[in-house]
């Protein structure tokens, strides 16, 4: 692990967590605004994790802040799309409580010294959710396809995804931290 604080992958997160407020700001009255910085914000995520990995620059600041990042990302947009009925209430509960769960499970084994790396299913998870919500948020037809169809579907099955790999994750802390 990296000893130093500041890196680009960590530089990436903060960027991450500065246009959240922007995009909860924005999005409401600017779906396609908000799609966009919801976009340029999943990009961080995917870059700063690559980088970190590639470049062997992962941080214990990092390791905290990315999943805040994500996490703080996906609640704000479900959030906003059900107030912009775009979601049924009860799909965003569902992740909210999923992410909280899990994330309060994570740093409890961290505090512990265990580090329960993300399975494929939460990885399959995070694209879902991404991608579902941008779709939400673009709500438009595109060559024929109607991206909130698109988006409701998918967000489904984000949403079964998220309870499954939630169940794996429980599993694995479970025997990870006897």
């Amino acid at each position: 692990m990296n000893t130093q604080i500041f890196n680009l992958p960590t530089t990436l997160t903060i960027i991450r967590i500065l246009i959240i407020p922007i995009f909860i700001i924005e999005a409401p009255t600017n779906p396609q605004l908000g799609a966009f910085l919801f976009f340029i914000a999943s990009v961080t995520d995917f870059l700063d994790g690559y980088l970190a990995r590639k470049f062997r620059q992962i941080t214990k600041l990092g390791i905290i802040l990315d999943p805040i990042a994500d996490k703080l990302l996906v609640i704000a947009a479900l959030i906003i799309l059900v107030d912009i009925a775009r979601v049924p209430a009860w799909i965003a509960t569902v992740i909210v409580l999923r992410e909280f769960i899990i994330t309060t499970m994570r740093f409890y084994a961290l505090s512990r010294g265990v580090v329960i790396p993300a399975e494929t299913a939460g990885k399959a998870k995070t694209v879902l959710q991404m991608i579902s919500i941008l779709l939400l948020l673009i709500a438009e037809e595109v060559y024929g396809v109607d991206l909130y169809d698109l988006g409701v579907i998918l967000i489904y099955i984000a949403t079964f995804v998220a309870v499954f790999s939630g169940i794996q994750y429980i599993f694995h802390f479970w025997r990870n931290i006897k």
